[in-house]
């Protein structure tokens, strides 16, 4: 009787092994590879409590002025989107505002434009060769982009340039949120003429999605763009109104 006892205890103790060996086998495929951002109150230097135990998470690392350069040089910019930017813009007594419409495709970036005098202005280039139409006219100017680059068709910093930077002028680097986006934060220095610019980068898709430019301390340019669309935009959109195609292939 004895015996039939203890079988009895040894095998629930088998069978309990058994489960929590299955449950952790189970736990360990549900995991992906990401990168969770730290809350506003993480140590520095924290990791994905995923990780501790091994699995394939990766190791959150706290954004700092001295990692902040590391951390956005792992970005890539999709190769395929469209979105909406607003951009706002202020000076002493009067403020504007306009919204740009952005389709890429590989190499070539459109930009659709409404003026303050009711015009649309269309762009498409490549960084190399820019064309520009207004509103549904035939006529197209071409010429070679130069130094403008598809950022500055968008009325957008280039937010690599926080790659040139010397660390000391990078004020303020970490992880915040804007509207459930999750951003890379980079405040630089005030420089000698008073100005400072922030970004707001998306880790997801690599995109700047907010930014502000500030020059002692008042707000003389803002622009957001909280979503986008990530589908393969129409071909049609890289026609030009003479006929000719541009994408390749």
């Amino acid at each position: 009787m004895e015996k039939r006892k203890v079988s009895r205890v040894a095998m629930g103790f088998i069978a309990l092994v058994v489960l929590v060996i299955v449950l952790m086998f189970s736990n360990s495929l549900r995991r992906s590879s990401r990168i969770t951002l730290p809350s506003a109150d993480s140590a520095a230097g924290q990791t994905d409590p995923d990780a501790a135990g091994g699995g394939d998470a990766l190791t959150v690392i706290a954004v700092t002025p001295e990692t902040v350069q590391a951390a956005v040089e792992t970005l890539n910019r999709p190769g395929q989107y469209s979105r909406v930017i607003r951009v706002e813009q202020f000076w002493g007594g009067g403020s504007g505002s306009f919204e740009t419409t952005v389709t890429v495709s590989g190499r070539w970036t459109r930009t659709d434009r409404t003026l303050a005098d009711g015009q649309t202005r269309h762009t498409i280039t490549d960084g190399e060769t820019t064309y520009i139409w207004y509103n549904s006219e035939n006529t197209v100017y071409s010429g070679t982009a130069g130094e403008i680059t598809p950022d500055d068709e968008q009325a957008i910093p280039t937010y690599e340039t926080i790659l040139d930077l010397p660390v000391e002028d990078i004020a303020v680097a970490d992880y915040r949120s804007v509207s459930d986006v999750n951003c890379i934060y980079v405040e630089t220095a005030e420089d000698s003429l008073g100005y400072v610019q922030r970004y707001w980068v998306s880790v997801d898709t690599g995109l700047l999605v907010a930014s502000e430019r500030l020059q002692d301390e008042e707000t003389i340019y803002r622009m957001a763009s909280l979503t986008v669309d990530l589908s393969v935009p129409s071909a049609d959109r890289f026609i030009l109104p003479d006929g000719t195609v541009l994408l390749d292939g």
